[in-house]
């Protein structure tokens, strides 16, 4: 056995067989990278605790979203729609018993119009014929029970016929496979409405929304959940710090910045408004020191129209600029610093 050989099957002669991917794709590990076009939440966590609280944070949005949901729409649809159960009184009546009292009433009636005054021996005879009707009458009323069951069977097997065949077989689908349904749809990434995204950071979580017109923005999500975070003052997350939204994701530089920004301004504020408001921007950057701080803050205080003024201590909203590796990320709040700076872990406690 040569050396060559050797040095490629090892000491047992035995070499490892190479792998070879399908179609010459590689195989991508981890989560894909935060990207330019993107809305969502930027989150912030302890070191080394980024899949718990990853897990946490997609539990808490879907949570605040299905609540916003509801609220802005109560008449949504909650998955399958059953069909309404048959409530329905079923009352049958007693044909052969009314018809006979009311016919031997009617021709009682007409025989004591018509017929002269009986006898003592008569009206005995007469009496013993209604107690012999009474009794059959009472027996029938033993005996039809049963028949009303079997009626109400028939005809409850005719509704279950009537209704629609779609809503038969959602019916019959056993809870299993509804799960597995569910479970499936929460494994397809593409119909996930929230989606962990790679920030390059250490500590820090970013989840992309997939938005749709009738949804609620990532704005109000977070605003709600800080809203009842301060009002029940209930621990929600063991490893989430802090839950920033994020409407703007750009490349951290001073002119996609600014192009960026314009129609979010825009929406927050108008150049026509009566009312001007007061603003405050606040800026941080993690992992990324090619940018100079002062000149981000003044180009987005400058793209701010005219009639809203800077105010540092008491903002109407907050404008949020984050900076990881080479995105950046924006997001418009109120009530920022009077919310502990949307620190969940400091509200809660």
């Amino acid at each position: 056995m040569s050396g060559e050989e050797k040095g490629r099957g090892g000491a047992n002669g035995k070499g490892k067989k190479r792998k070879y991917l399908p179609h010459g794709k590689p195989v991508r590990k981890g989560l894909y990278p935060v990207r330019p076009g993107v809305q969502g939440f930027f989150l912030t966590c302890d070191g080394g605790r980024e899949k718990q609280a990853t897990n946490e944070a997609l539990n808490l949005l879907d949570r605040f979203y299905e609540e916003l949901l509801y609220k802005k729409n109560p008449e949504a649809a909650s998955g399958i729609n059953l069909p309404k159960p048959l409530n329905k009184k079923i009352t049958f009546d007693n044909s052969d018993s009314d018809s006979d009292s009311g016919s031997s009433g009617d021709e009682d009636e007409k025989e004591e119009q018509t017929e002269p005054l009986k006898s003592e021996t008569d009206v005995q005879n007469s009496e013993e014929k209604t107690e012999t009707v009474a009794s059959t009458e009472q027996d029938r009323n033993l005996v039809m029970p049963k028949n009303e069951e079997k009626d109400g069977e028939q005809i409850r097997e005719e509704n279950e016929e009537s209704q629609p065949k779609k809503a038969r077989l959602e019916i019959e689908k056993p809870i299993d496979e509804l799960i597995d349904e569910e479970l499936r749809e929460m494994g397809d990434r593409k119909k996930r409405k929230f989606v962990a995204l790679d920030s390059g950071c250490n500590g820090v979580i970013f989840i992309q929304m997939k938005k749709s017109e009738e949804d609620p923005s990532p704005v109000e999500i977070v605003q709600h959940m800080m809203n009842s975070a301060y009002t029940t003052k209930k621990h929600m997350s063991r490893f989430i710090l802090r839950v920033l939204p994020v409407e703007v994701v750009c490349y951290a530089s001073e002119e996609e910045i600014e192009k960026a920004i314009k129609p979010l301004f825009e929406k927050y504020f108008p150049e026509d408004s009566s009312s001007p408001k007061k603003f405050a921007v606040l800026y941080d950057a993690r992992a990324n020191t090619g940018i100079d701080r002062m000149k981000i803050i003044n180009s987005v205080a400058k793209s701010v129209p005219k009639p809203h003024k800077v105010d540092l201590s008491n903002p109407d909203k907050s404008i949020i600029v984050q900076i990881a590796k080479t995105n950046c990320m924006v997001g418009v709040v109120e009530k920022y610093k009077e919310l502990s700076k949307f620190n969940l872990r400091q509200l809660t406690s």
